[in-house]
């Protein structure tokens, strides 16, 4: 990743970035990105630094549901596909799913089990935030036991304090700014 890319990017998020306390339940604080999306030169300064970690990637993997914004612009700027990694109950069956422990719950991850062959895919993963690390950790080990090579996992925002980055030791990681 280039020094510049990524350091617009890290201040874009760092001046747009909206953070909300005791959402989506008392005590958790959500980081709101959807104003950094909603800025043109800030979106693309952010897919200009993930695209710059992507090489090789031959799929983008954005989970639902800001990282399909920002999956569907990297995998454009790569040359790449893209997949949808989807929340439970949302796709036709069959499926393949991941369920997995967020701060605040549980959730499960699903993408198509026909009509997608990802054996040998090479695949960067792509989501907003890192908070707790189970919702990337479940996409990148669901990848994997589909048949793709995870060549990395990628986010715009890592919220330290939560731990999320010591979950994902199996995968390169990159965060655009680290708070």
């Amino acid at each position: 990743m280039t020094t510049d890319s990524r350091s617009r990017a890290a201040a874009d998020l760092t001046r747009l970035t909206r953070w909300v306390d005791d959402f989506p339940e008392p005590g958790v604080q959500f980081a709101d990105v959807t104003p950094v999306f909603a800025d043109a030169s800030a979106f693309r300064d952010i897919v200009d630094a993930l695209a710059s970690i992507g090489e090789g990637a031959d799929l983008v993997a954005g989970i639902d549901a800001r990282g399909f914004l920002l999956g569907a612009g990297v995998a454009l700027e790569l040359g790449a596909g893209v997949l949808a990694v989807r929340k439970a109950g949302k796709l036709p069956p069959p499926v393949l799913g991941r369920e997995y422990s967020l701060e605040y719950g549980t959730a499960r991850l699903e993408i198509p089990a026909d009509g997608l062959d990802l054996s040998g895919r090479k695949v960067l993963v792509i989501d907003d935030v890192l908070a707790t690390g189970g919702t990337l950790g479940a996409a990148a080990e669901l990848l994997t036991d589909a048949g793709a090579e995870v060549l990395g996992v990628a986010v715009v925002l890592e919220i330290e304090a939560l731990g999320g980055r010591g979950r994902l030791t199996k995968y390169p990681l990159t965060s655009l700014l680290r708070v």
